[in-house]
């Protein structure tokens, strides 16, 4: 688009359209790389800015309330962590999901019986 735009628009319009769509596409990156991942060891939560790598004995619980964007794990050192790769836009599958990781936590982790 910055080589197709219109005569009156110089160089720095072309480079600003450049940065732009790199500021967006950088954007959508980090949004597109979210995601939960379980192994034998623990949990990968990979989400728009940081990534978090938890064994299972440090995952007390999974709760994802009505209305909430994404589930939250909560962890053995107070913290509490969102799980961005779990939509909870996507209702049914949220919950299937939330779920599961709930299962895999009790399984595999120091979690309490609910």
């Amino acid at each position: 688009m910055a080589v197709l735009i219109a005569p009156p628009f110089k160089l720095p319009d072309r480079v600003a359209i450049v940065a732009f769509a790199c500021a967006v596409a950088w954007v959508l990156h980090l949004l597109g790389r979210v995601r939960v991942e379980a192994d034998d060891e623990g949990l990968t939560i990979v989400n728009a800015v940081r990534t978090h790598r938890v064994t299972w004995p440090e995952v007390l619980d999974v709760q994802m309330v009505v209305g909430d964007p994404w589930p939250r794990l909560d962890l053995s050192d107070g913290r509490t962590v969102g799980a961005m790769g779990i939509q909870g836009s996507e209702k049914e599958r949220a919950r299937r999901a939330t779920a599961e990781l709930r299962a895999l936590i009790k399984a595999r982790g120091e979690a309490p019986n609910h």
